[in-house]
């Protein structure tokens, strides 16, 4: 088991740091000083550590740079700036967090020791490959993986084209106790209906034109392990009853055979497809939809998660770079920006193009916003810069509670007020020029009301005049 050390003088960091390791199954010892520290790895040999800044017997960074740690360490620290953050890179810290931190950064740097730590476990992760992101809705999504993966039930992905719906099968199938077994994928869709029965089934040598020798079928290839059958929804009506028997009977014939063959497969389906709309035009069976939406899994498309975007954008820009053997651009806000705004239509597969093109095609050190417009084949950078208010709004509290990260919000109403009044009542009055009535008819207000704002913000109309 992997072991961390969280050394902090703040009983709350502490505990809250505790409770996430430990659900990432880490063994969790606890330090309140530099001495307790150096207590504990006498003890223990630990495979991360979090070690706060600021300590009642010293500075953790001055420790960090005296090679008292030769493990990945991770800074905890209230300071904010690029200094502090270049320093302790500088001396060699893993990973620093602001506080206060964001949990889920937590977890993906227990992520990412992971195969450091654990070679043998070094297989594909919920969290790893392209199935990664912090929104509410890939949150759930790993919560479900997380909790059907040890199981043999019958998995239906649904999702649009380039979501990652067979990453999540795959992520399923190591996730298994069948993790050692075979894998075996089909696209139902790009094979033509006349030889899918075979390449599911097998076949008998002679049982048609071309068939020269007996082939053992997609069922039986994937025998005690893990059988993914991708677009299901664009498989003939005439092979869904036998599939259907497939799975009731967990037995298989091929074709020209009058012998059945026992198989023992976990199956997994996916499709970009309404179902249920084609049950009722009578071009999916009831029945066999019912057997395959054991548990029903369902993938976001980008746009409904672009506060995903960018750290999924920056890691297929990593994955390129290094595939390309590359050093990584910069992804700059701005651009980075602009890629969130974008709707994607192909998804995380087109995201996935983009960034290796930018890799490849990008002048600089740095990606800029025109040369994401470029790459989105939009160089004049219309329509994607056009942010709604209430977008932009969103995007900023959601900002906000993201930097929050484990304190509670209080009094969040009063406070966003108290952030959105004092521009738009500068705003108004520049535009009105310091007219109080006319800045009242603008924001349909009372006149009183709006010299007691600004009192309250402290903003003197007379700068505003002329």
């Amino acid at each position: 088991m992997m072991r961390a050390l969280v050394i902090d003088d703040d009983e709350g960091i502490r505990w809250i740091l505790n409770r996430v390791l430990d659900e990432e199954g880490l063994a969790v010892s606890q330090a309140g000083s530099l001495a307790e520290a150096r207590e504990a790895l006498d003890e223990y040999d630990f495979d991360i550590v979090f070690l706060d800044v600021y300590l009642p017997d010293g500075n953790g960074m001055q420790m960090l740079e005296a090679g008292a740690f030769d493990m990945p360490v991770v800074l905890l620290t209230a300071e904010t700036t690029f200094g502090h953050a270049a320093q302790a890179y500088r001396i060699g810290a893993m990973e620093y967090l602001p506080k206060p931190f964001d949990l889920d950064e937590v977890r993906s740097l227990v992520q990412r020791i992971r195969p450091t730590a654990e070679p043998e476990q070094e297989k594909v992760s919920l969290h790893e490959g392209q199935i990664l992101g912090r929104s509410a809705a890939m949150q759930q999504l790993f919560r479900t993986l997380g909790r059907v993966a040890a199981s043999d039930l019958t998995v239906l992905i649904t999702g649009e084209s380039g979501t990652g719906k067979e990453l999540v099968a795959r992520a399923l199938h190591e996730r298994s106790q069948r993790a050692d077994r075979a894998f075996v994928a089909i696209n139902t869709a790009a094979i033509p209906a006349e030889l899918l029965e075979s390449e599911l089934f097998g076949h008998e040598k002679g049982s048609f034109t071309g068939a020269d020798r007996s082939r053992e079928g997609r069922f039986e290839q994937a025998d005690k392990g893990t059988l993914f059958l991708d677009e299901i929804g664009d498989m003939p009506l005439s092979l869904q009853a036998k599939m259907l028997r497939v799975l009731e009977e967990g037995r298989v014939q091929r074709v020209g055979s009058s012998q059945s063959r026992p198989v023992d497969v976990r199956l997994l389906a996916a499709t970009h497809q309404n179902l249920a709309a084609k049950i009722a035009k009578g071009e999916f069976r009831e029945d066999l939809f019912y057997r395959l939406n054991v548990i029903p899994v369902h993938i976001p498309p980008l746009r409904d998660r672009r506060d995903d975007i960018r750290e999924l954008a920056n890691h297929l820009l990593d994955q390129a770079a290094e595939e390309l053997d590359m050093k990584a651009p910069i992804l700059l806000d701005d651009a980075a920006n602009l890629l969130s705004r974008h709707d994607w239509p192909g998804n995380v597969r087109e995201l996935k193009n983009v960034m290796r093109r930018l890799a490849v095609l990008t002048p600089g050190a740095s990606i800029t916003l025109s040369d994401v417009a470029l790459a989105l084949g939009n160089p004049d950078n219309k329509q994607e810069t056009e942010e709604t208010l209430s977008q932009a709004v969103t995007r900023c509290t959601r900002q906000y509670l993201h930097q929050l990260g484990y304190a509670e919000a209080r009094d969040l109403h009063r406070h966003m007020l108290e952030q959105a009044e004092p521009p738009l009542l500068m705003l108004a009055m520049e535009r009105c020029q310091g007219n109080q009535l006319q800045v009242a008819e603008m924001l349909g207000l009372n006149r009183n009301t709006v010299r007691k704002l600004l009192r309250k913000y402290n903003i003197d109309p007379a700068y505003f005049k002329g």
